[in-house]
Order: structure tokens, then sequence, then C-alpha cells
């Protein structure tokens, strides 16, 4: 039988349980800098995946996020926090997990096996071109992702493998594959270790830089973000005031005429009249830098 390269065993690590705890950690927290190691050498695939993503996105599309079990959960992580980070409209973010949302609090056994459901979820959202479906197995094989990806691109979306096995099935199946092989993990199989902290890195990496693209950042700041508590309008306040000048009162009084966003009271700020303001920012795709240029 053919074992897993994350469920290899290897030899220095047969007695981890009998070392010292500071030798432990110092053993766990190598891995965790080996497997960052992996996602540098993976940097130019996640440049493709962004270059690629960018248009379908400006064209309206949907992100698709797909996988099973650990990585499953890290694609619905880093998924959910688009739309209060970004803004990203929640209608254009879908988080696909196998087993249903109820398995990302709890395992649902033989769920990943499931490639008849995967087309299934899958087909209830109606892919089309525009979209970009997203799939993330530490193994680059598990039959839920993999057919979720096979779908999506027959479907003629653009789809995007994340695997910690350089030879799996799902950089076969996807369009641009991002390889991370992190190989045998500390703890033979547990891919919640350095596998998981490689894909949530190239998570990381992918979503923030192609919500970078699409104009949701502006001068280091996140001006698209949506206010849900008095932190968040302390700061959106500040990026306001910090980016266009005013008083306290101009500055709030400008995040009150547009519903709190910050890319938009920015522009308030700049003498925009609020009913051009949606007309130039879908002229310039979103781009704060273009918009004001233009003015």
């Amino acid at each position: 039988m053919t074992v897993p390269r994350t469920e290899t065993v290897l030899e220095a690590n047969q007695t981890i349980e009998l070392l010292p705890l500071d030798a432990l950690l110092g053993r766990l927290l190598d891995s965790q800098k080996a497997a960052l190691d992996r996602v540098g050498e993976a940097l130019p695939s996640i440049e493709r995946a962004v270059e690629a993503a960018v248009p379908r996105l400006q064209n309206g599309g949907r992100l698709i996020y797909a996988g099973a079990g650990t990585s499953g959960r890290i694609g619905v992580q880093d998924g959910v926090e688009l739309t209060p980070t970004f803004g990203l409209a929640p209608e254009r973010l879908v988080l696909l997990l196998a087993g249903g949302a109820g398995a990302g609090t709890q395992a649902v056994e033989g769920a990943e096996d499931r490639e008849d459901q995967a087309r299934l979820d899958l087909s209830e959202h109606v892919p089309t071109a525009n979209d970009v479906v997203i799939g993330v197995a530490a193994s680059g094989n598990t039959p839920y992702t993999c057919a979720m990806v096979r779908a999506g691109r027959d479907a003629g979306a653009l789809t995007i493998g994340v695997s910690g096995n350089s030879d799996g099935r799902l950089l076969r199946d996807a369009e641009i594959g991002i390889s991370i092989p992190t190989g045998a993990e500390v703890l033979a199989g547990s891919t919640r270790m350095a596998a998981g902290t490689a894909q949530k890195v190239v998570l990381n990496l992918f979503s923030t830089a192609l919500m970078t693209r699409l104009g949701h950042v502006y001068r280091g700041r996140m001006v698209d973000m949506r206010i849900s508590n008095d932190k968040l309008q302390k700061r959106a306040e500040r990026m306001v005031s910090e980016l266009a000048g005013g008083t306290e009162e101009e500055v709030r009084d400008a995040l009150a005429l547009v519903g709190g966003n910050v890319k938009r009271a920015v522009l308030i700020r700049h003498g925009v009249a609020v009913e051009q303001v949606e007309v130039l920012l879908q002229q310039h795709k979103g781009d704060l830098h273009a918009v004001l240029a233009a003015l």
C-alpha cells in the first residue's frame, strides 16, 4: 500500500512524545517554518492565479471556495473574512464544504469521498465563466474537492488548485495549480500542522493580493471594510481624516452620506457630489487612485 507523503513517519520523530517540552515545541515550530519556505517557492503560481482571477471578478464573477476537513475549513476561514475586510458582497462569495456548513465545526464522516455531492453542490450555484473556483486539499486527491474543481472547469470557470502533493489529481484537474509540498508531518498524517499552515498562508496571499488589485485597498488601507462596531467606526473616521482631511464632524458627515464606506467618503471629502460617486467608481473599476487622478 502506498503511504501518502503527509503520513510518512520520519525516523527523527519516532519518539517525539518523549522529548522535553522545549524541544517538542522547537520541533513543531521548525516544521511550520519549513512550510513557509514551500509557500515562497509557490509565489509564481500564486501570482498567475491572482492575474487570472482579477478580470473574472471585475466582470462580476464570484469566488467559490471548495474543500473537505481541515483544508475546507481553512478555505471557509479565508473566504468569510473578505466581506468585512474588503467589502466583497456576500452574494459574490460561495463557501462549499464537504458535509455542509455543519462540517465547519464537526467532522462529517465519509463526506470527502462524495464526488456526486460535490457536483450537485456546485450545480446549485450555477457556475459561470466569470467565476473562480478554488479547491484546497492537503493530499491533492480528495474526491469531493477534485470533483468540484473539475465541474467548475467544465462550466468554464477559472479553477485553482492548492495542493500539498505536487503530483496529485487536484493539480491536474485545475487550470492553475499551486503546489506546496510540505511533505511528512511532525505528527504523521496531521495535516492541520505544516500542510494547514502552508494552505492558510497561500490563501491569505491570494485573496489579499486579489482584493488589492480589485481596488479595495488604497494607500495601504482597507477602504472598503464593513463598519460593524465602534472600533471599526473609529478606524473608518481615522482613515478618511488621514486620506482626505476634514474636521471630525465633516468626516462623520461624509461617511454618513455613503453608508459608512471609507472609499466613497474620501471622494465626498474631495468634492465629488454624492450622485457622482458610483458613476466615477464604475468608470474606473473601483480604483480610487484612478478616480482621484481623473478629478
